[in-house]
């Protein structure tokens, strides 16, 4: 039986435990079915350690759960930049860190050789040639080394200027303190403070989303493959099947909700012709793979839900390089900016469908005190066109790609509703069901049954 391990060497092993746990799940003992419940209890200890001060156990029918509590606002930093700080290591990976920065300190270049040497000669540490190159390599893939190639020798060295610029410049201090709450990868700003050893005294965010810091290392391959104009292949776990599909896309934009801060991946399916959005909390990794060169079957309908689609030893395709020419991503990366003015949210198009819906709200305002239902129709509308048809009768119509995304935002208008047209009558049917349930919840009688009642 091996030992419990508070630290893990994998971060998307990290971030299923995160999520899992605080995120979806709020699991209990009975709950987690996956692995044993001595795996259960392994897991709730590394993350009650990592996160003891905000963490809250709840007990109920079922046994015991662990959930987050974070009030945003009264934090100075995001408790879960800790999570990015449990990777494993052994005693080579520890002692090699401290004792190559610490020689590399004087910015001369040395090759890994001479780093070896020294190692011995200064602090009577032995150490195979292979395994400090294959340290320094990574280091300078890090970008904590600089890496360069004299002659016929590899040479690395540590550059200070950037640390000793911001110990100099309190301005940039604060600068990072700000950087770290506000905005994306503000774990690299956390860093850099901790190494400088200074808290941040001045900045609280009212609203922030603390637990998008998980997708941080997804959202890093996605802007690289998009800097680079690349295909990508994700693979994206389903959080009600548990069931994990891969698709391939050309990464165009990051969608980022102002309500929820929830991060959506805007990519292109070349094998279906279409715009497809993806969460990035359900997005496993990203690599750089070969995109298929193939188009779909003449009349085959495209559905939301996009298939796996299973590399094949037999059919053509080009590689990574080739998938996609700069003039090419640029096309569609302006096709996209043209399509996100019929956007209400981040779904293109409802099942089948690559054209446009159009809704037809019919809405009783009564004038003027009731002026601020027309304001909310301007302000939230998005871009809806709003008539006066007659005295307090007022009309919104809008073409979108998705129709469904609209109903709950409609819904707040219940009561001013007088009649609601959607060219998706799936829309207008799932519309007036929902208000008649309701309407069945609270014992409301409707029109017809109200007249009923009268004639009797």
């Amino acid at each position: 039986m091996s030992d419990f391990q508070e630290l893990i060497g994998s971060f998307p092993k990290t971030r299923e435990y995160v999520r899992d746990f605080f995120v979806y799940g709020f699991k209990t003992r009975n709950d987690f079915k996956e692995k044993s419940p001595r795996t259960y209890d392994n897991e709730r200890r590394r993350l009650e350690s990592w996160l003891a001060p905000y963490v809250r156990k709840d007990y109920a029918a079922n046994g015991s759960n662990i959930s987050l509590a974070i009030d945003s606002n009264l934090l100075d930093t995001n408790p879960l930049f800790r999570v990015w700080q449990t990777k494993s290591f052994t005693d080579n990976d520890i002692v090699l860190h401290f004792l190559i920065l610490d020689l590399l300190q004087s910015g001369e270049k040395k090759c890994a050789e001479e780093i070896t040497d020294s190692l011995l000669s200064e602090y009577e540490a032995l150490f195979d040639v292979q395994a400090v190159r294959r340290k320094c390599n990574a280091y300078a893939k890090e970008g904590l080394l600089e890496k360069e190639k004299i002659g016929k020798k590899v040479v690395f060295s540590l550059d200070n200027t950037l640390s000793y610029h911001l110990r100099s410049n309190e301005d940039i201090l604060d600068a990072l303190a700000f950087y770290q709450m506000a905005s994306v990868f503000g774990m690299a700003a956390h860093a850099l403070l901790q190494h400088l050893n200074y808290h941040n005294r001045s900045f609280r965010v009212k609203h922030s989303f603390f637990v998008h810091t998980l997708e941080d290392e997804i959202l890093f391959a996605l802007l690289n493959a998009m800097n680079r104009k690349n295909a990508v292949q994700i693979s994206i776990k389903s959080s009600r099947s548990e069931n994990i599909r891969t698709v391939h896309c050309i990464p165009l934009q990051i969608f980022i909700s102002t309500r929820s801060g929830r991060r959506f991946l805007c990519g292109y399916m070349r094998r279906y012709k279409r715009f497809t959005c993806f969460r990035l909390d359900s997005i496993k990794n990203v690599t750089p793979v070969e995109l298929p060169d193939e188009k779909p079957a003449a009349g085959k309908q495209l559905d939301k839900s996009i298939p796996e689609e299973a590399p094949s030893k037999n059919r053509t395709s080009k590689t990574q390089q080739e998938a996609d020419s700069p003039e090419e991503y640029d096309e569609l990366l302006e096709k996209l900016n043209r399509n996100r003015d019929k956007l209400w949210g981040v779904s293109f198009q409802n099942e089948s469908r690559h054209f446009l819906d159009k809704l037809r709200m019919t809405l009783q305002v009564l004038e003027p005190s009731e002026n601020y239902i027309l304001n909310r129709l301007k302000l939230e509308g998005r871009g809806g066109i709003v008539t006066r048809l007659s005295p307090n009768t007022y009309l919104y119509e809008i073409e979108v790609f998705d129709c469904n995304e609209l109903l709950p935002w409609i819904r707040t208008f219940t009561g001013r509703i007088l009649s609601l047209e959607c060219s998706d009558k799936s829309v207008e049917q799932l519309f007036y069901r929902d208000l008649q349930t309701m309407c069945q919840m609270y014992q409301i009688k409707t029109g017809d049954e109200a007249n009923r009642t009268n004639e009797r």
